[in-house]
């Protein structure tokens, strides 16, 4: 369970903010990948490497379970995005024995964009030469089923899902994802909600009755309150339309973490029981990712102090990735 937003400042300036929920500890550090770093792609055989790549540009951002990669971050040229949960439909691409040193891992698709790619145009163009196979993630013991999205500093948004084993780009106006089902069946159930408003209703008379709303807010009657993918997708489209534009960046992320605090789920709302065992959903880290100054800012659930990473001032020219912090 997540939920992602994008908010333009008055001044262009772009900022995308998300939520990272997961039922078991994510372990997420921040994590730096310098300039000219090699990878080698995971495969599904163990004696065959997959693509292999230089970084061309610097990315920090946020790892899970201790891995040198990056789920969640910004890169030097103002490119960032973030991996989001998609069970039940993410299905992966056939890989030939052939193709193995042209393939991913699903996890590793974020470092692989933000270590090569500068603007939304060119991941578009350059993922359609790769593939992402059905790897198993040693660390959890499943294929992780996700989806990504991606936003620039121009204010281009994509989202990148693959669907029974084929790649699917969406262009994303709104620049707002959460989690299952696919993106464009989020944006037709749009369609059912399109009476809700930032203003108030207006008084009607019945029958020589006045019936007035009650309070502020009543333009948002019906906007769905709970915690399903499909109504935090509604919500944060509403919410992130129509949240006044402020004049610059710094104003704009305060305002994505206002909110995304409307997303926030603790310990004990959101749980399912399996196998005699309780797993309960909770908001692990909320982040906020300044595109032009390269900012990456977080919070945690234990730690509300919201904390700041400038990739700007980090070496380019270190040799390897290193952990920049901690995300407790």
């Amino acid at each position: 369970m997540c939920t992602g937003i994008r908010l333009i400042a008055k001044n262009g300036a772009v900022v995308y903010a998300r939520t990272l929920e997961f039922a078991r500890p994510i372990d997420s550090s921040i994590i730096f990948i310098p300039r000219s770093v090699s990878f080698i792609g995971t495969t599904s055989q163990k004696n065959m490497p997959g693509l292999s790549w230089k970084t061309k540009y610097a990315a920090v951002g946020a790892n899970a379970a201790n891995e040198i990669g990056i789920i969640d971050g910004v890169n030097e040229v103002g490119l960032a995005g973030g991996l989001f949960y998609l069970p039940d439909y993410a299905q992966y691409q056939e890989v030939s024995e052939a193709e193995l040193k042209n393939s991913l891992a699903p996890w590793e698709l974020m470092t692989w964009i933000l270590t090569t790619c500068a603007t939304v145009a060119e991941v578009k163009k350059r993922v359609t030469e790769i593939k992402v196979g059905n790897i198993v993630f040693n660390n959890w013991g499943i294929i992780p089923p996700i989806h990504a999205i991606i936003h620039d500093q121009q204010g281009n948004s994509v989202v990148i899902e693959y669907i029974e084993g084929t790649l699917h780009l969406h262009d994303n106006p709104l620049g707002v994802i959460t989690n299952a089902p696919t993106f464009d069946w989020h944006m037709t159930n749009l369609k059912n909600y399109v009476m809700l408003s930032r203003l108030n209703a207006t008084p009607r008379k019945i029958d020589g009755i006045t019936l007035d709303p009650l309070g502020q807010g009543s333009g948002m009657l019906g906007m769905p309150g709970d915690f399903t993918p499909p109504s935090r997708f509604v919500r944060a489209v509403f919410l992130s339309q129509c949240v006044t534009q402020l004049k610059d960046e710094e104003e704009t992320r305060a305002t994505a973490f206002h909110i995304l605090g409307l997303f926030d789920i603790p310990v004990g709302v959101v749980c399912m029981e399996q196998n005699g065992q309780m797993y309960c959903d909770y908001t692990q880290w909320t982040s906020a990712v300044d595109l032009r100054n390269k900012r990456y800012y977080f919070h945690t659930y234990a730690d509300r102090t919201i904390r700041m990473v400038d990739l700007m001032k980090c070496n380019f020219d270190e040799k390897e990735p290193k952990i920049v912090m901690r995300m407790d």
